[in-house]
């Protein structure tokens, strides 16, 4: 079944009027604070005191001109759509991303950014514009440079005249120069990401049900779905990692999955991007930041660890269904492989400094099902096919910028 008539028909599930074999599991007083605890959603988010268009209508605009233009790349071939298409559910349905070339790593979701600390399966960049900046400059993706990405305001006047309303000057007079004009480009590029929010589910809804003390509305939810939340809060320990209303604790783990890329090739993950992260002129404790370091702590605190090797960012399951191939090497192809890789987990991949979280869950094949059937709960209205933001209005520069 296409997976967004899957999503729809989970909604219509909840929806409907409640029948006769509606229940509600006995869930204890714990059970009932920890689902709780997963909610509300959609949360309440700020914006990002490191970007000063964090949240302006006019950087939105740029931004959304900016993503789905190819001549961000030098060849013309790469824009950022290319890999984060909405109708794939921000992601490509690749096992790994290609831009110039193959990468090593999936390509990650699109939703919900504004509430990470982290950014990259490695966590590579500590903000959502810098993020949006590394691959620009990456050979095997955008392969592009600073001088490119000015060149192209230059020959445009509608991004050059959005780029002016955003920030407050032409490109061709950013006191910072070329670099400076990039920074502001992977700014508005934030800002326009940042609004790429997923929408409620059927979870919330029964998340919602409990919490206010409506026991019939919480047994429209499945009882599949209860019974995989169940071992999901329980005996599974998923929400050790997968925790709060974007399941997800925004860390690194090491889950098992090989991290070999080629013959004598690895990829080492949170042990390689720290290291990457803490060398870059772009993170937060840097002079690009817009609030003076105040939001780098976490940067400014992170230390390097031989636990680092191999881990990878713990993803959020909002709308997980509608993301595979899952895993940072798009490895595992469907969601019910991701519950069985648990249930029959190789301790022994572990990297023995990792933190003894993980154990083979040695799930019955019926739980297995109950635990899909809850993550597929998950999922939002829109499913898969997010529609496509609309482009903004051309943009009327002032008469005096036309002089």
């Amino acid at each position: 079944m296409h997976r967004l008539h899957h999503a729809l028909l989970l909604v219509a599930l909840l929806v409907a009027a409640p029948c006769a074999d509606a229940a509600l599991l006995d869930f204890s007083a714990q059970e009932r604070q920890q689902i709780v605890s997963l909610g509300p959603w959609p949360p309440r988010i700020a914006p990002d005191p490191s970007n000063r268009v964090s949240g302006d209508a006019e950087a939105i605009a740029l931004g959304a001109r900016l993503f789905f233009d190819a001549r961000l790349s030098p060849s013309n071939r790469i824009a950022c759509v290319t890999c984060h298409q909405p109708d794939r559910g921000w992601t490509d349905g690749l096992p790994r991303a290609r831009g110039m070339e193959e990468l090593e790593r999936n390509t990650p979701s699109l939703a919900n950014l504004r509430q990470r600390r982290w950014f990259g399966w490695g966590g590579g960049a500590d903000s959502l514009w810098m993020a949006s900046l590394r691959p620009l400059l990456d050979p095997r993706e955008f392969a592009s440079s600073a001088a490119a990405v000015a060149a192209l305001y230059a020959r445009d006047a509608d991004l050059a005249c959005r780029y002016r309303r955003a920030f407050g000057r032409a490109p061709a007079e950013e006191r910072g120069g070329e670099e400076s004009v990039l920074v502001n480009t992977a700014k508005a590029l934030a800002a326009f990401q940042e609004t790429l929010t997923s929408g409620r589910t059927p979870f919330d809804e029964f998340r919602d049900a409990l919490a206010s003390g409506e026991p019939a509305a919480a047994a429209r939810y499945p009882l599949a779905a209860q019974r995989g939340l169940r071992l999901f809060i329980g005996r599974g320990n998923c929400v050790a990692c997968h925790n709060g209303p974007l399941f997800s604790n925004g860390e690194f783990g090491d889950v098992g999955v090989p991290y070999f890329v080629a013959p004598g090739r690895v990829d080492s993950g949170r042990h390689d991007d720290l290291q990457r992260l803490r060398a870059s002129p772009y993170n937060l404790l840097g002079r690009h930041g817009d609030d003076g370091g105040a939001s780098a702590t976490a940067t400014r605190h992170a230390v390097l660890e031989p636990r680092h090797w191999g881990e990878f960012r713990v993803p959020s399951l909002r709308n997980v269904a509608t993301t595979a191939p899952y895993m940072h090497n798009g490895s595992v192809p469907t969601l019910r492989d991701v519950v069985l890789h648990y249930s029959t987990l190789d301790e022994s991949r572990i990297h023995s400094s990792a933190q003894p979280l993980l154990v083979a869950l040695r799930l019955a094949p019926e739980e297995v099902d109950e635990l899909v059937a809850f993550l597929e709960t998950l999922t939002d209205a829109a499913g898969a096919d997010r529609p496509r933001p609309p482009m903004p209005a051309p943009c009327d520069p002032p008469a005096a910028q036309l002089k």
